[in-house]
């Protein structure tokens, strides 16, 4: 269909939403949020992601230097299951523009509704440690059910696009676990 965004683009408008939210909280509650960088501590776990985020992760991994790809390749192969193979030995992420909605969201204050049971409220531990997050502003609140609503959306219509597989999951290890040869030295 002509002028109907693709999947790529409705997820990188999300993303563009996302980052603007989580720039208006920490405008708010920024003396309450020790999120910033040299701060790693959310990115000490594997986790995967969906088809459209994989895409842009790969499209990103393989414009990064060939130095950069075979490091971030030996972290994928080392089955640390307490480390993210895109988080670099200093602490930074080699694929921080292309991180996916989970990096992005974290630190700020999350709605979690699960389908049965009360609501819950949450943010990164080292954040809102004096008045927790339930002080701020419900426009401040990020709620976590719309989100994933809405990235299954344009996943699905990516993969009704791509003729992938909806629902489909994938490894941040194994997208940044390219061949160094494929993309610039």
């Amino acid at each position: 269909m002509s002028g109907t965004p693709n999947g790529i683009d409705q997820y990188l408008q999300l993303v563009a939403k996302v980052d603007a939210f989580v720039a208006r909280v920490t405008a708010r509650h920024g003396d309450h949020m020790r999120c910033g960088s040299g701060c790693h501590d959310c990115c000490h776990v594997r986790f995967s992601v969906t088809g459209v985020e994989a895409e842009v992760i790969r499209e990103a991994v393989a414009t990064l230097p060939a130095a950069v790809r075979a490091r971030l390749a030996a972290h994928a192969r080392t089955d640390d299951p307490h480390r993210c193979a895109a988080l670099e030995d200093d602490g930074s992420c080699a694929i921080y523009a292309a991180r996916p909605l989970v990096c992005r969201s974290h630190g700020v204050p999350i709605r979690q509704r699960p389908p049965q049971g009360a609501a819950t409220l949450d943010a990164c531990f080292r954040n809102f440690t004096e008045r927790g997050p339930a002080a701020v502003e419900a426009d401040c609140v990020l709620d976590q059910t719309t989100l994933s609503t809405l990235l299954y959306a344009i996943d699905s219509a990516h993969a009704a696009q791509t003729g992938s597989t909806v629902g489909a999951r994938f490894a941040v290890a194994e997208l940044v676990d390219q061949e160094p040869a494929s993309g610039p030295t």
